[in-house]
């Protein structure tokens, strides 16, 4: 059987090797799981919840080993690793516990032309649902897909990113030792073959997260069998600085934003507009901050290496691109591209229309454009198609702003808080995605809505019969005058 090497990113050491699922092998994964979604089913909010804390307590039980396991196969440092898996406990924690109050049935008002009607509304999961995750984040941006997928009633199959399949094998592993009776969740590795066989495996539905190209070979492929899809692709995000931000602040978040975890983040900061009064002192604090950080896989490295290979050549161009448009490299450029690494990169005065401004870089770098008001930096915010979130910092400007940003997620005076917040909806617009993980809204993303009427009395007027009466019309068109026609 062909297999997939696991590697670490900067040493090219194979960690593990896992079977390349094929078309057969993926369809018996979704068999399994059609069985085990109906017990999942009927286990209950209580049965459900009661053993997706088991598995949280796992994996804070194993937090060092998994953490470890994602410095070597993922690259980032083990500091942001436990950060990240923290995240996911939170999140899962956050599912199990509210996915009862969200989704039970629960009575709503029938309204005047059916208030001789009780009416329910209640959530029931798809069944099986398809998870296609990332490399950036391998524990925390599946999970929020696959804890909230669980949580609505769902089993799950699982295809990891090519570049973690260990992480993904250990998250699963820890799932079945709390979960033992059936294969609720279930895990399928390969490459974009075996994500497509999942996409037309008969699932109930595929939770996506990568680029805006592949997000659209996935709806390609669930087309034909109408498969529904959340997908959640990449970003071009976006930090304002007013004049009244602290720019201290504002400096810190923008080179944590951009450069953690090497760039490689969907809602990292890739550019920033910064009003002229306070732009120069801000470049300088950015520039500042962004030079004491080192890239490699020692324990004080600021980040680590690049995790896709080819993301290398995608970084280079942006930065000759930058520097070919007219813009500047006050740290860094075209050189700080060294396999497996890129140290950080600054660039000032890139034009509007620059694939470095334009397309997402996925790297340590950040733009900083110089705007007239914090007017000009909405606008040009709002000018993007990849607009999955957004940043603003000002002392009294930032919920004003906010609100006039057209973006998934808006965070102020913080960088990267709405991804760290259970109860918010995650997810962009435009080419950036549709639908929502995390939060109520991404317990209903994986659940369908069923609502019930039920007659309790005889109607005052009978409009829902051949047999109805002029005088019944009339009393009708009365009601209706009287009710809303003033």
């Amino acid at each position: 059987m062909p297999m997939l090497d696991s590697l670490n990113p900067a040493t090219g050491e194979v960690l593990a090797s896992f079977p390349i699922d094929t078309a057969d092998d993926v369809q018996a994964a979704v068999a399994r799981a059609r069985t085990a979604a109906q017990w999942w089913r009927e286990i209950g909010f209580a049965g459900r919840r009661q053993r997706l804390h088991a598995w949280r307590r796992l994996l804070v039980a194993g937090l060092t080993e998994l953490a470890d396991l994602v410095h070597r196969e993922n690259g980032k440092p083990v500091d942001d690793a436990i950060g990240e898996i923290a995240v996911a406990v939170a999140h899962l924690a956050w599912a199990a516990r509210h996915a009862e109050p969200v989704l039970r049935r629960r009575a709503v008002r029938p309204g005047l032309l059916a208030i001789n009607h009780a009416a329910t509304v209640e959530y029931v999961p798809y069944g099986v649902v398809g998870v296609i995750g990332p490399w950036n984040f391998p524990v925390h941006t599946p999970m929020g897909s696959i804890s909230y997928a669980l949580a609505a009633g769902n089993a799950v199959v699982f295809k990891p990113s090519e570049y973690t399949p260990a992480i993904a094998r250990w998250i699963v592993d820890a799932f079945h030792r709390a979960v033992p009776e059936h294969p609720v969740l279930q895990l399928v590795t390969g490459f974009g073959a075996t994500g497509e066989a999942l996409c037309r495996a008969g699932v109930d539905k595929i939770a996506f997260t990568g680029s805006t190209a592949i997000g659209r070979k996935v709806m390609a492929s669930c087309a034909p069998t109408l498969t529904p899809v959340v997908i959640e692709c990449g970003g071009k995000d976006a930090l304002i600085v007013a004049a009244d931000a602290d720019l201290s602040a504002a400096a810190d978040g923008a080179v944590w934003g951009s450069m953690a975890n090497a760039g490689q983040s969907c809602v990292g900061v890739e550019r920033a507009y910064v009003v002229a009064e306070v732009y120069d002192e801000f470049v300088r604090q950015v520039v500042e901050q962004a030079r004491e950080l080192r890239p490699g896989m020692e324990t004080d490295a600021s980040y680590g290496p690049i995790t896709m290979p080819a993301q290398l050549n995608v970084i280079a161009a942006h930065l000759a691109a930058a520097q070919a448009d007219g813009g500047q490299a006050v740290l860094g450029g075209t050189d700080s591209v060294q396999p497996p690494f890129v140290a950080p990169s600054v660039l000032v005065d890139v034009p509007e229309d620059s694939i470095a401004i334009t397309d997402e870089t996925f790297g340590p770098t950040l733009t900083i454009t110089r705007v007239s008001d914090v007017d000009q930096a909405i606008e040009r915010v709002n000018a993007s198609r990849l607009r999955l979130g957004a940043a603003v910092f000002s002392a009294r400007q930032g919920p004003e702003v906010a609100a006039r940003l057209a973006t998934g997620m808006v965070t102020v005076n913080s960088v990267f808080t709405v991804a760290m917040t259970p109860s918010l909806p995650f997810g962009g617009v435009q080419d950036s995605g549709f639908g929502r993980i995390h939060g109520a809204d991404g317990l209903r993303e994986f659940a369908w809505a069923h609502s019930v009427t039920r007659q309790r009395v005889p109607p005052l007027i009978a409009l829902t019969t051949f047999r109805r009466s002029a005088r019944a019309v009339d009393r009708l068109a009365t009601v209706v005058r009287a009710r809303w026609g003033r």
